[in-house]
């Protein structure tokens, strides 16, 4: 009988791929995935530092692990991902129940403990590979991330994350071709390039190995089955005109870009260590909105950033009224430890940070609102993900904007059809399927 194990992920899209390939490698082991925790023989959890709000979700999760092991000691506990490797120190000293504990460089060692006659706790932190060699099994068949380098050389003074993934390593852009290829000989049609800093993508790499991430996308754009192409996260310092006209040239390449701000104060952009201003984040906008006007543009803001000031936040609020963005990720600020900005000094009360956030909020949803009304009346293709999570009746898909579209039709799951879109919300769109796409 398959022994079982039950895998919970928090945190970013790399978190995400990291999981798929912790479940690939599983099952190449003889493991079959359980519904449910009580169920398994390994629980398994993949975890995220760069929120507060991860860390205590995560917590309580291990809290229910701890009974579960006091109910049957042979279960398997396992930890890894980003907060493993920020306490990597005091993992098992905290909660002595855990077996093992790897950092998001290590996946690969949880099979080596899993195959091993250790009965003592293990953990493995070092940085040295990447989780894109190990096998997938991938929510869907038709989409697919694929992670182009590891770690990252920015400094951030609110992130952890180059602790925790360490220094950027690029894959060469042959590797990458080649998997997008199988990838796409194993029918899938939509790929998502992962890294901390993508189109800082190949610097790192030497000659004739080094190419850009503009040339990345060209040469992945190339590859036959392959219909649309994301990436996450770019840096506004590194956005340049060729992966801006790439949008523009790429039949494949979505048109969608995700900008993080984190501030619209050049001041406090200073003190997170982000290396461009207020200015240089507008002429990026600006540069979007020329060659691909109907780009949408989403972010990540942070509101109450130690030493932020009621004009920084004014400055941050005015930079979201320019923009206009389809949609943000926005956040208070929260400390981490082993960070330069937990001890910076005038640190934002709690109740201002929340009151900041709320008017925040209220500007991102009014323009995402307003930008979603141009896509009624217009048709556009929907790549189907399966049923709509609000009417089972219905399907769901995502445009080429990264809108999510609830509509009525008869598409299955890794279709690609056109939808008339008859309504929009700041989150969004809904309508049905094209008749002439049907007809098509």
């Amino acid at each position: 009988m398959h022994k079982r194990y039950h895998l919970t992920t928090f945190g970013c899209q790399m978190n995400a791929h990291d999981s798929e390939r912790m479940k690939g490698m599983l099952e190449s082991l003889g493991y079959a995935e359980s519904a449910s925790r009580d169920q398994a023989d390994l629980i398994l959890f993949n975890t995220c530092s760069i929120r507060e709000r991860a860390d205590n979700r995560f917590l309580a999760h291990l809290g229910e692990a701890a009974r579960l092991k006091r109910e049957q000691p042979e279960r398997v506990v396992g930890i890894g991902g980003c907060w493993a490797q920020s306490v990597k120190g005091e993992i098992f000293a905290r909660f002595p129940f855990v077996d093992v504990a790897f950092g998001p460089g290590q996946v690969h060692k949880l099979a080596e403990f899993l195959t091993s006659d250790s009965l003592t706790a293990q953990g493995y932190f070092e940085f040295e590979e990447f989780t894109g060699r190990l096998p997938g099994k991938r929510e869907r068949d038709f989409q697919a991330w694929v992670q182009i380098s590891v770690g990252c050389n920015c400094v951030c003074s609110y992130c952890i994350v180059p602790s925790t993934r360490g220094r950027e390593v690029s894959r060469p852009s042959a590797e990458l071709v080649a998997e997008v290829r199988q990838l796409a000989d194993d029918g899938v049609r939509e790929v998502t390039l992962l890294g901390q800093n993508v189109n800082s993508y190949g610097r790192d790499l030497h000659r004739p190995e080094r190419i850009t991430f503009a040339e990345l996308l060209r040469q992945i754009d190339a590859v036959d089955g392959i219909e649309r192409i994301r990436y996450t996260s770019p840096h506004p310092k590194d956005m340049r005109e060729d992966v801006v006209r790439a949008h523009a040239e790429l039949p494949s390449l979505c048109q969608h870009i995700h900008l993080p701000l984190q501030s619209g104060s050049s001041a406090v952009l200073k003190r997170m260590r982000r290396t461009y201003n207020r200015e240089r984040y507008l002429d990026r906008v600006s540069l979007i909105r020329e060659h691909v006007p109907d780009c949408a543009i989403t972010t990540d803001i942070i509101a109450g950033f130690p030493g932020e000031t009621a004009e920084d936040f004014a400055q941050t609020l005015y930079v979201a009224e320019q923009v206009g963005y389809d949609g943000a990720f926005t956040f208070a600020y929260s400390p981490r430890r082993g960070t330069e900005a937990a001890s910076l000094p005038d640190q934002v009360p709690h109740e201002v940070k929340v009151q900041r956030l709320e008017l925040l909020v209220e500007v991102i949803q009014r323009h995402a609102h307003e930008r979603a009304q141009r896509f009624v009346g217009r048709e556009l293709d929907v790549l189907v993900e399966g049923p709509s999570r609000t009417d089972p009746g219905r399907l769901r898909g995502r445009t080429t904007h990264n809108k999510v579209v609830n509509f009525d039709g008869l598409a299955a799951p890794g279709e690609l059809v056109g939808v008339d879109i008859t309504g929009a919300t700041s989150q969004t769109l809904s309508g049905h399927e094209s008749i002439l796409s049907r007809a098509a």
